[in-house]
């Protein structure tokens, strides 16, 4: 008996250390794209799809393949939960030597949302059983809803990405903006931003109806928004080269920052505070240099272009 024992305990000193060996490669093949080998955490995936309900499912027998994350241990465990730390090693062999005596431990506790899971408590319950080769497992599970699908493999980046299109298709076919305006371009790198431009559409049609006895359509509201109030944000942004000191950002990105740092300058100096220096001042504050600088160049460009031109401006073309 007691030689049985030594031989499970150096088995699981074994299976370990190859399942730390495994996460170790992984992480050397992943360096350039560490998000490739990280766990999802349950709670920057609930915060980006903003679950509105919570339905408790009961007993489950579920795909291990489809376990993407974890509630608190994500940082412990790689995407294919091989352990990252060697802390885990006592707990992990513990797990594995009772599979290896046949000893039944209780059910899992799993979140489903988007179609895939996350551990609640047992995540080395689910790492053993990963190293193992082993294709489901028993869970207590709770679903939250999402119209979002999350996929195996998929990083936290790819999922934020995913709401944001979904969202912007909803946006589109709800406001029919696309087909209004005649532009695809009103993209965000952040969730939610698009109930922000609804918003902002409403607050303009609600200025524009002042003093009219019947109210103007939706329709005609956003045009006139479009029209009237973004379009000239953005060429302001383009004259001024400010995308160029925001790495990163989208066009919808910066006329959001820039209206809400211009409704503050004027709270604080008067409703006659310019846009443009509004758009300015927010450059300055939290841009980066690299922008003033190919707007400098711009700038001797333009001038170089003027001088040159300028001695021919007394030539008249022929008739």
């Amino acid at each position: 008996m007691e030689e049985d024992n030594q031989l499970i305990v150096s088995q699981s000193q074994d299976d370990f250390n190859r399942a730390r060996m495994k996460a170790i490669l992984s992480e050397v093949q992943h360096f350039m794209n560490i998000d490739k080998d990280n766990l999802l955490s349950f709670n920057d995936v609930k915060t980006i799809l903003n679950p509105k309900s919570e339905v408790y499912r009961g007993m489950r027998i579920v795909p291990i393949a489809l376990i993407v994350g974890s509630e608190g241990r994500y940082r412990d465990f790689n995407n294919s939960f091989l352990p990252r730390k060697e802390f885990l090693r006592s707990r992990w062999e513990s797990v594995d030597q009772a599979r290896l005596k046949d000893i039944t431990l209780p059910p899992i506790q799993l979140y489903e949302i988007g179609g895939a899971y996350f551990v609640r408590d047992g995540n080395h319950r689910v790492s053993v059983a990963k190293a193992q080769g082993v294709e489901s497992i028993d869970a207590d599970v709770t679903s939250l809803s999402t119209e979002i699908a999350i996929t195996p493999g998929m990083t936290v980046s790819e999922l934020r990405e995913r709401v944001i299109d979904y969202e912007k298709s909803i946006f589109y076919e709800n406001t029919r903006f696309g087909e209004l305006t005649g532009d695809d371009t009103l993209d965000f790198s952040t969730p939610g931003q698009y109930d922000v431009i609804y918003n902002h559409i409403l607050v303009h049609k609600y200025y524009i109806n002042q003093g009219i006895a019947t109210e103007i359509a939706f329709s005609d509201a956003l045009i006139s928004w479009y029209r009237n109030v973004y379009r000239p944000i953005m060429q302001i942004i383009h004259q001024e080269w400010i995308e160029l000191n925001f790495p990163g950002s989208k066009p919808g990105d910066l006329y959001v920052w820039i209206v809400k740092h211009w409704d503050f300058l004027k709270k604080q100096y008067g409703m006659h505070y310019s846009l443009i220096c509004a758009a300015r001042d927010f450059t300055v504050k939290y841009g980066q240099s690299r922008g003033r600088f190919f707007r400098f160049i711009a700038l001797l460009i333009d001038r170089w272009l003027h001088k040159i031109a300028k001695p021919f401006h007394h030539i008249k073309p022929r008739s």
